[in-house]
């Protein structure tokens, strides 16, 4: 089966000379194999299409994809019309169990949310009329899945979502928080949940006050609040700590006991921890989408990063993601960069007290700590964003700087903001180390108010570093990046520093991304909303184990060197805590 996808906000025809229509061969023949719309948009037939490729190479945008897809998958789940993205399968929520879905971004995990929560009825790919829901169970009869859509016909489904994009909340409601979750609590937790997920301090601020990791917490607690019969979780893990996570996770697990959960997330080490189940999608963002049928959770995770699906017989990723066991000595050889100054910050609520340190040419520096310590504020007084009370900056120092909260109003498209930033935008190295590993070939022509979230934290990356500077720091920059384009951040941060004067200052939440990238850690100590101290930075070991020794969690390494969370009381939790080793463990035999 042949499909052809034609990327709309990309198609510019009055800024080409339609080489898809004046090289296509069967249009040559006298077929109209390829025509413009009204809007001047390409049209590709799917059934006179013959997959020759060449209209995919000669498109000056990248704005057509062709694939031709095994024979099975002849009947999509849903497609959003003619040269439209199309998925094929969904997840299948079961009771009493959390089903994890992992895959890349614009794969079709948040369309079979929308599927799963009644938002949307699958078409089957029919265009031309409506599909029928006796026509959609007939499809899916003997599978998994059956059941749950034979009730979602019927409408006797009430399903609550977290949505993906958080920022979207202060748009719809204005108002303090209590007032907003009193609505959803239709459950009567609300009290317990203020407590467990640490809501107290902001039930009486506004909704358009709060930060990402209070609107984050917000949002978990008004879906997991309301009285519904399937619970869909969009990404719960973006600007939320390691303690909050875990907290997160808590509540989550407590309710998959008696009711079925779907959760998407990106964070590995709390989808392990977290899942019963996992579906691994898989295919090509914006064109096609499969979603596999359930999974053990570590034999999934691992088939995921190994690029290879056992069952299935097949290969969707041409590399493995793996996880080298380092040992962060290399920074002890480098040649001193700048001083961290001893510093001081007062608020009317809050204080921050930087110890000072040392930054070497050529590394790259985690800062890991909870939300609320002062890592933001330590940012913005690095970059001069704000003035010490005690201590200074020295002048000499050009610094760069991404900040956590990412917004674009600006109807400017994406290679004219990058060109009036760095007049390398046209060389092949910047081409090599910060358009492709960032995906961004394809957006260039986009305007900025028009991308998505994990798409303006690309270029908002691409903008920090295509500045001169000594010193780069990048506040959260994994926040709704998939894991492939995690791992792809480590190698463009290498690339930014090898062999030059120049560091790399990465505030994450993410171990994965902060394990693999980092040479040492700044670990910031103190009370959360009150009074942060920052300290180092270390070495890797030293580091992680002062670190996650303050949330007392524990991390173990399995045979590929990932990452695991201990279960809390666990044999190898208490082993590790009694050790002092909450990080660094040989991996299981």
């Amino acid at each position: 089966m042949r499909i052809a996808v034609v990327h709309s906000d990309r198609c510019h025809s009055r800024k080409c000379g339609t080489e898809c229509i004046l090289y296509c061969p069967r249009v040559r023949t006298g077929d109209e194999t390829i025509s413009l719309d009204e809007d001047g948009k390409a049209v590709i037939s799917e059934e006179l299409c013959v997959g020759c490729g060449i209209c995919i190479k000669k498109c000056p945008f990248e704005a057509i994809d062709i694939i031709t897809l095994p024979e099975e998958l002849e009947y999509p789940t849903h497609r959003y019309g003619p040269n439209s993205f199309v998925l094929y399968g969904m997840p299948a929520p079961i009771l009493g169990k959390v089903t994890g879905v992992l895959g890349a971004n614009g794969i079709g995990k948040s369309t079979s949310v929308k599927i799963l929560s009644g938002q949307l009825t699958p078409n089957l790919g029919i265009f031309d009329g409506e599909a029928k829901w006796e026509t959609i169970l007939k499809k899916y009869t003997g599978t998994e899945i059956f059941e749950y859509l034979q009730l979602l016909s019927k409408g006797s489904i009430k399903a609550s979502v977290k949505p993906q994009y958080i920022d979207v909340i202060p748009k719809v409601f204005t108002g303090i928080v209590s007032d907003l979750l009193k609505t959803t609590d239709e459950r009567g937790v609300l009290s317990e949940y203020i407590e467990k997920l640490s809501l107290a301090g902001i039930m009486d601020q506004e909704i358009r006050h709060l930060s990402g990791g209070e609107l984050q917490r917000v949002a978990l607690t008004a879906a997991l609040a309301r009285e519904a019969d399937f619970y869909f979780l969009d990404e719960i893990t973006p600007f939320l700590d390691i303690h909050q996570r875990m907290a997160a996770a808590n509540v989550i697990r407590e309710l998959a006991e008696t009711k079925p959960i779907v959760l998407i997330e990106h964070d590995i080490a709390i989808l392990d921890m977290l899942a019963d189940t996992v579906s691994i999608a898989y295919g090509k963002p914006a064109v096609f989408g499969i979603i596999t049928r359930p999974k053990g959770v570590r034999i999934g995770i691992n088939q995921y990063l190994e690029g290879f699906l056992n069952e299935e017989n097949v290969r969707f990723r041409d590399y493995p993601v793996s996880f080298e066991i380092k040992l962060h000595d290399e920074g002890a050889k480098k040649k001193h960069l700048m001083s961290i100054p001893k510093m001081t910050k007062k608020f009317d609520r809050f204080s921050l007290e930087v110890n000072g340190g040392e930054i070497k040419a050529g590394e790259v520096i985690g800062v890991v700590g909870a939300n609320g310590i002062g890592k933001t504020t330590f940012a913005q007084l690095l970059a001069g964003a704000e003035k010490p009370d005690e201590g200074e900056m020295a002048d000499t120092v050009r610094i760069s700087y991404k900040p956590q909260y990412v917004k674009a109003e600006s109807s400017d498209t994406v290679e004219f903001t990058l060109r009036q930033i760095t007049r390398l935008f046209d060389s092949s190295r910047y081409q090599h180390d910060i358009i492709e590993p960032l995906s961004l070939s394809t957006i260039l022509q986009s305007p900025l108010n028009t991308l998505s979230g994990g798409e303006l934290q690309r270029v908002s990356i691409a903008v920090c570093l295509s500045r001169e500077a000594d010193l780069y720091i990048l506040d959260e920059p994994s926040a709704h990046l998939d894991v492939e384009q995690r791992m792809k951040l480590t190698k463009v941060f290498r690339q930014q520093v090898d062999g030059k004067d120049a560091a790399v200052l990465i505030i994450d939440h993410d171990i994965y991304l902060i394990d693999i990238i980092s040479e040492r850690l700044l670990v910031f100590e103190g009370t959360p909303g009150t009074h942060g101290i920052a300290t180092g930075p270390y070495d890797m070991r030293e580091g992680m184990n002062r670190f996650l020794g303050q949330l007392k969690v524990s991390f173990r390494r399995d045979k590929s060197g990932r990452p695991r969370i201990n279960k809390p009381g666990s044999f190898l939790d208490r082993d590790q805590k009694s050790k002092g080793e909450y990080y660094y463990q040989d991996p299981e035999e």
